[in-house]
This record gives C-alpha cells, sequence and structure tokens, in this order.
C-alpha cells in the first residue's frame, strides 16, 4: 500500500525548502518515515507528562515563592532547565519528525560586572524559556491524545495508521516551528543589550577615571612644576642669570617629558597613526613597544568602521602589554583577518600559560568590551603554554565620513 499525497504547491515548497522538511510526494505507508512519526506519537506522553511536571513543579512553586528571597531565583532557575527541556525536544523532533529548526542564541550570562541582579533579571526575561514553558504546559492533553490514537489505531485501524500518524506528527511539527523555534528572539537581544549598554557604561567611565588620573599625576603635575620653575627663574633673572638660565634649561626638559606624556595619553585615546593609515600601521607601531618579538600579520582588503577598527586596537594593544608584563615569552604573533561578516584576531605567545579570565590581567575586562559589541573573547591558555587568544568582532562597514 502506498501513501499518495496531493502534489504541494509552489508555495508550499519554498516553506518546505526553507524550513528543511523536505518529505517526498509519495511513499510507501510504512516505511521509515512513518515507523519514525508512530515512535514519536507513542513516546509523546511519557515526555510530555515529564515536562508538564517539570513545570508544575518547579516554575509554578517559584511563582508562588516570589514574596520570599528564593522565589526569583528558583524561577529563573526553572526558565534556564526549560531551556534544555525545550533542546531536548528539539533534537527528538529532528530525529523522529526530520524537522530542521536551528538552536536559539545561548542566553549570555557575562561576569561579576554585571552583577547577580542583573544576570538574574536577563533570565527572568528569557523568551526562549517562557515560550518552552508554554510548550511544556500544554503539551500533556495532546500526549495523552497522540498516544491513545496511534496505540488503538496499531490494532484497529491499520490499513489508514500512516495517514492518522501523518497528520498527528504534522500537528507535531507546527508545535515545535512555533514555539521552539528562534525565529523571534527581538525581546532577549533587547535584554541582552539592556546589559550590555551597562557595560559600556562603566568601561567608559573607568576609561575616564584612568585619563583623569593620568593628566593629574603625570602631565599636570609637570606643568604645574614647570610654572614654579619658571616663576622662580623669573626672580633669579637680573640677581643671579646664570642660575636662571640653568633653571630655564630644567624648565625646558620638563615641558619635553610633558608633551611626551600628553602624546602617549593621546595615544591612548586614539593613536593618530590608527586614524590615518589603519590597523597594519597602528598594529605594527604597537609591536614595535612590546619587550618581546612580535610578528604582525593584517589581510584586511577595506578598512572597518571606526569603533571596530579602536577595538581591534585596544584589543591588541592589551594582550601585547600581558606579554610583555606576564607570559615570560620569546616570540609573539599577531593575525589580523575578515571571514564574512566577522572581524577576526588571534594573539599567539610562546611563553608560560595559564592566562584566565579571571587572572586578574585584564582578560575579563576585555571579553566584557567585546561582549558589548556582540564579540567573542576565547582562550587557550594550558601551563606551560603556548596561549592563544581568539577574539572576534562584527564587521562593520566604514561610512563615508570616516575616510
Amino acid at each position: 500500500m502506498t501513501e499518495r499525497l496531493s502534489p504541494p504547491s509552489r508555495a508550499e515548497q519554498m516553506r518546505a525548502a526553507a524550513d528543511g522538511d523536505r518529505l517526498p510526494p509519495a511513499r510507501f505507508a510504512y516505511d521509515r518515515h512513518t515507523w519514525k512519526e508512530i515512535v514519536h506519537l507513542l513516546v509523546n506522553l511519557p515526555v510530555s507528562l515529564f515536562g508538564f511536571v517539570y513545570v508544575a513543579t518547579v516554575l509554578f512553586v517559584g511563582a508562588g515563592l516570589t514574596v520570599t528571597v528564593v522565589g526569583f531565583p528558583l524561577l529563573a532557575a526553572g526558565l534556564l532547565g526549560a531551556r534544555q527541556l525545550g533542546k531536548l525536544e528539539r533534537a527528538r523532533a529532528r530525529a523522529l519528525l526530520g524537522v530542521q529548526v536551528d538552536e536559539p542564541s545561548p542566553l549570555r550570562l557575562r561576569g561579576s560586572r554585571n552583577g547577580f541582579f542583573a544576570q538574574l533579571w536577563l533570565m527572568l526575561k528569557d523568551p526562549v524559556g517562557w515560550r518552552t514553558v508554554l510548550y511544556d504546559f500544554i503539551r500533556l492533553p495532546w500526549g495523552v491524545l497522540t498516544f491513545t490514537v496511534t496505540l488503538t489505531s496499531l490494532f484497529v485501524l491499520w490499513p489508514v495508521l500512516p495517514f492518522i500518524a501523518r497528520g498527528l506528527a504534522n500537528a507535531d511539527r507546527a508545535m515545535v516551528r512555533g514555539l521552539l523555534s528562534p525565529s523571534d528572539e527581538l525581546e532577549r537581544r533587547i535584554a541582552e543589550l539592556e546589559s550590555d549598554r551597562g557595560v559600556v557604561v562603566d568601561t567608559a567611565a573607568a576609561d575616564l577615571r584612568r585619563i583623569e588620573r593620568d593628566l593629574h599625576d603625570g602631565a599636570q603635575a609637570r606643568l604645574v612644576n614647570l610654572a614654579m620653575g619658571l616663576g622662580l627663574a623669573k626672580e633669579k633673572l637680573l640677581e643671579d642669570p646664570e642660575y636662571a638660565a640653568s633653571m630655564v634649561e630644567e624648565a625646558h626638559g620638563e615641558v619635553k617629558l610633558a608633551l611626551q606624556e600628553l602624546r602617549d595619553l593621546a595615544r591612548g585615546i586614539h593613536p593618530a597613526v590608527l586614524t590615518d593609515r589603519g590597523l597594519d600601521a597602528a598594529l605594527s607601531s604597537v609591536a614595535s613597544r612590546c619587550t618581546v618579538p612580535v610578528k604582525v600579520t593584517v589581510d584586511l582588503a577595506a578598512r572597518p568602521a571606526q569603533a571596530i577598527e579602536g577595538i581591534a586596537y585596544f584589543t591588541v594593544s592589551e594582550l601585547l602589554q600581558n606579554i610583555s608584563k606576564h607570559s615570560a615569552a620569546r616570540s609573539a604573533s599577531v593575525e589580523v583577518w575578515r571571514s564574512k561578516d566577522r572581524l577576526l584576531i588571534q594573539v599567539w605567545d610562546d611563553g608560560r600559560g595559564g592566562a584566565r579570565l579571571d587572572g586578574g590581567t585584564g582578560m575579563r575586562g576585555l571579553a566584557d568590551r567585546l561582549g558589548a559589541v556582540d564579540g567573542l573573547f576565547v582562550i587557550d591558555s594550558p601551563q606551560g603554554g603556548p596561549t592563544t587568544v581568539t577574539a572576534e568582532l562584527p564587521w562593520r562597514d566604514r561610512g563615508p565620513d570616516q575616510g
């Protein structure tokens, strides 16, 4: 016996291709696809029963305890667990129903900079977790229905079971696509962007404090000493011209040092060589000041947006400073290239290794800064070395007003 299906319309073909669910228009009634659908429908009952019990015991209890201290953390943990249930359901649908549903983006919970309550709020607003909760909540009556109908049809309605299984399985496919697909993650992205905004504000405030400290302790202090020295030289000009001349000479040296400190400070804000000549020249300049020989390779046909270029520059600059101070390396390398819509950076050294995000060398700050612009930061640094740090930034084209 074969199951004949009406030829799909063009729109249906396009939808099937987009979903990755390309089923043949005709097939044997009891082929492997049908048996997979039957197995899926029979397994619906225990799976849906487990999901419903989980939702009722964990999430409802968490919601009921929100008047206490433990309620919201328990509810957030329940939503994280619901995400894992959704992952298992997507895997089951892929294996038994042939539904190709992408996994949603992971819920990025960064380090202590965000704080416990910011992370808790991010988990509580997770739309992926809440859609999975809804999926598990409505599945119990559906699981009972599909199990009962399929089991009864195995003994009573054997000739038409393939058609029944196909209809019920199609309803399952629709539920998986509608509630477990990552098609609508706008709310999650908004929540992440709100969290990222806090990281950006904290980073900017820290940079301003650093600039203020450098000005106060460096160039400003030298200029104050310079003014006092020139005042004394002016008083001694008629009484002791030779002494006044020596003081002016000393003041001239202070001016040179102050100018150099101001140049270094300006380079720390945004170096002129980066603006004028791009990453290749700017990173080569940074590498020349490193205490370890560094090979720089920049393979870019065009320049990214100024903001991305600046983040890439300061990321490499800080990594090379860490190599100089902490790695005891003999050589290092920097590679920068573009892959589709991403800017990739890899910094390698043959030092002692052991670098970590929580190692106190600024790695956590770099990871947070890249994460705030939807970037990635990965460290591979076993004890004994070598160390490879890979950074990834979104590629944004340079605007016409950026040169």
